[in-house]
């Protein structure tokens, strides 16, 4: 079987515009728009590090990011406040001379006069919000990372069940999609089906969505489109879910040798993440369905320190090791293993 992870094509964004920025910032941040002129389609934002242009102000432009979003805190504009009329607009046209993205201001500061005239001049938006320096770096690093990060787009249905992220993949037709209804008939919650776009997030964090256009329609063979959403109502659906365990299908081959114990986890980089995949061999009549709620499950359990499969290889290896395991093996027990319990005390149930 080829394997479907290898050479996966990936994909990110050159830029955003400083207007998709704003529109998706101003409610999300409080961000307030200062300047007077319409935001042009040309202003667009190339990188996701922001910039504060201390050394800029103060004269030394010789390593200055211009191309980042430029972060005005209470230091930049105590230092402008403190400069004469005339010193201030030296610096500011020097400072605004360059091809800027976007300039917001924090902790809801005055932007001075001359800083909100010379920006419409040059056609740089200039933005406000109350939220303080630190905290709204960190949510607009957030943001931009998000817009800026590496993406593939992977051919499956993704589940959330019981809270776990379960992508299923296999060869089409094999039945993804009338797993994830019936995961969705149960409770669970469908975040894509078809096309999954997976993205980084942090170091160690893939996040998948649908797409744009098919959102949480899923297409049934022998009865055509449906929208879960519509269907099943909100309960169902959601947008977004971290990436935890792969689900392959694939036909079942007795030829083949499927792992019986769990003791060694398969595992598949994505975007240098690794992620655990489980090979399911698939044929008429295994429930499929109860499975895949057990995938979850027990990957609760070993997120949460307890692995079955340890546990039992840590017991029999024990039993093997033990000096008593010629006694309790021959007269106790049959093919070598007793029964749990030594007397069953008038339990008949």
């Amino acid at each position: 079987m080829p394997d479907r992870f290898k050479d996966i094509k990936k994909f990110k964004r050159d830029f955003i515009s400083v207007d998709f920025f704003y529109t998706e910032c101003k409610d999300r941040f409080k961000l307030k728009k200062a300047t007077f002129k319409k935001i042009s389609e040309e202003k667009v934002i190339r990188e996701k590090d922001l910039h504060r242009p201390g050394l800029a102000l103060a004269g030394y432009v010789g390593l200055f990011t211009h191309t980042r979003v430029q972060i005005f805190g209470n230091t930049e504009i105590n230092y402008l406040k403190q400069l004469s009329r005339q010193e201030r607009l030296v610096t500011l046209k020097r400072l605004l001379s360059f091809d800027i993205p976007c300039l917001i201001v924090t902790n809801n500061n005055k932007v001075p006069n001359e800083l909100l005239k010379i920006a419409d001049e040059k056609g740089i938006p200039v933005f406000i919000t109350p939220y303080e320096t630190s905290r709204f770096v960190n949510f607009i690093i957030d943001f931009l990372d998000d817009q800026f990060s590496t993406q593939i787009a992977l051919h499956g249905s993704f589940v959330d069940v019981y809270g776990v992220g379960l992508l299923f993949c296999g060869k089409s037709g094999i039945g993804k999609s009338e797993i994830t209804l019936d995961l969705v008939e149960r409770g669970h919650r469908l975040v894509a089906d078809d096309i999954v776009v997976i993205s980084k997030k942090a170091e160690n964090v893939l996040m998948g969505a649908g797409t744009s256009l098919v959102k949480h329609f899923m297409e049934i063979r022998g009865l055509g489109i449906i929208d879960i959403k519509q269907i099943f109502g909100i309960r169902a659906i959601r947008y977004q879910k971290r990436v935890e365990v792969i689900v392959e299908l694939e036909d079942w081959d007795s030829t083949k040798e499927y792992d019986r114990t769990g003791l060694d986890s398969r595992m598949v980089n994505l975007l240098g993440v690794d992620i655990e995949k489980i090979n399911l061999p698939i044929f008429p009549g295994k429930n499929i369905t109860v499975i895949a709620e057990v995938i979850a499950l027990n990957y609760l359990c070993k997120h949460y320190g307890y692995n079955a499969a340890k546990v039992f290889g840590k017991r029999l290896d024990a039993k093997i090791k033990s000096k008593k395991k010629e006694s309790d093996f021959s007269k106790n027990s049959y093919n070598g293993f007793g029964r749990n319990t030594e007397y069953f005390e008038h339990d008949f149930e």
